[in-house]
């Protein structure tokens, strides 16, 4: 009901207890039991509170608050990055920087996402970034959108894994500026962004104290992994062959498929891990999901999976672009609270 059809439904009430007080003092007939003077008021005044009640269920809230555009945007290295291949944008990994939204408590640090959009390593799906960000910073979480180096490029691996690994560094490094904890530090990725996401998580190696450069001090390893519809394996039978080429080349190395294979290589030290995926996606295998799953239980490793029935490759929020007034997939609400339950 709308505000102005409550409005409107209150009036009425009030014009019938007006009626009937009319009634009673014209005297149109003889009333052998009348209205008790003191029930007149308690019925105006129910009226009054139903009109205020109505009228803010019919009000819509507020949207969240989020953040509308990055506040900066980072080179990951000063001068030329690491095996540039020239001074072109896509050559110049560099991360979007979203802070969170902050309430009344804007004095305590944040957690952190350094998110990695999918594309098949071949391009940059903003609304896996972009929209991604928008969300998080909505839930007091800061982001960081990462523009890594894409194998139709002409990069390949260990260049995107060399990029996430500097963009996790690097936020840690500047904690203070952007006002987040270095101890609650988590990577994002979806689709071949997931696949990066994971490589992160399992592969990802601790600070060099005695490194010339500051930022090569902090540590790489994600303190969590939120991987959305992710590739995970890069052996020929369960991978996405795009993805793979992009990555490795026409003709990789069969060890190191099975290195960049979640499933296969993770250990011990991979940090916790929300997945989810769905049934009706056609693009990348739900098998090694399932796999790495496994593998994670054998080794006490802690994750979270949702594999649900509906939603095509590519899913993302559910909504696009991000709008906080539209119910997003559930995927979000489950994530928020695991990343709740982690202290993020």
């Amino acid at each position: 009901m709308t505000a102005a059809a409550s409005r409107i439904m209150v009036r009425r009430i009030m014009i019938v207890i007006m009626g009937r007080r009319n009634h009673h003092h014209q005297g149109v007939r003889a009333v052998s039991h009348p209205v008790r003077p003191s029930l007149r008021p308690l019925t105006l005044a129910v009226a009054i509170a139903a009109l205020a009640a109505a009228t803010r269920a019919a009000d819509p809230p507020p949207p969240p608050m989020m953040a509308t555009d990055p506040a900066e945007t980072i080179r990951l290295w000063e001068g030329e990055a690491p095996g540039a291949r020239g001074t072109a944008d896509h050559d110049v990994p560099v991360m979007a920087w979203w802070p969170a939204t902050r309430g009344t408590s804007a004095a305590a640090p944040t957690a952190a996402l350094v998110i990695c959009p999918g594309g098949g390593y071949g391009a940059l799906a903003d609304h896996e970034g972009t929209d991604y960000a928008r969300w998080l910073t909505s839930q007091g979480i800061s982001a960081f959108v990462l523009r890594y180096r894409l194998g139709s490029k002409g990069y390949r691996h260990p260049v995107m894994l060399g990029d996430v690994s500097r963009a996790i560094r690097t936020v840690r490094h500047n904690h203070e500026k952007f006002a987040i904890d270095p101890k609650r530090v988590g990577v994002m990725g979806s689709s071949a962004g997931g696949h990066l996401a994971l490589t992160a998580c399992i592969h990802g190696t601790d600070g060099d104290e005695k490194a010339a450069d500051p930022i090569d001090r902090a540590s790489a390893r994600p303190d969590l992994g939120v991987l959305c519809y992710p590739v995970v394996s890069m052996m020929p039978a369960k991978t996405h062959g795009g993805s793979r080429t992009n990555l490795l080349g026409d003709a990789p190395d069969e060890a190191l498929a099975r290195e960049l294979s979640g499933e296969l290589a993770a250990d011990e030290k991979t940090p916790p891990l929300f997945i989810w995926h769905t049934w009706e996606d056609k693009a990348v295998h739900v098998e090694p999901i399932l796999e790495l799953c496994i593998r994670l239980k054998s080794l006490d490793r802690p994750y979270e999976l949702h594999v649900f029935e509906a939603g095509p490759h590519g899913l993302g929020l559910g909504v696009r672009p991000y709008d906080g007034m539209k119910t997003l997939h559930p995927w979000t609400v489950e994530c928020r609270r695991w990343l709740a339950s982690r202290g993020f």
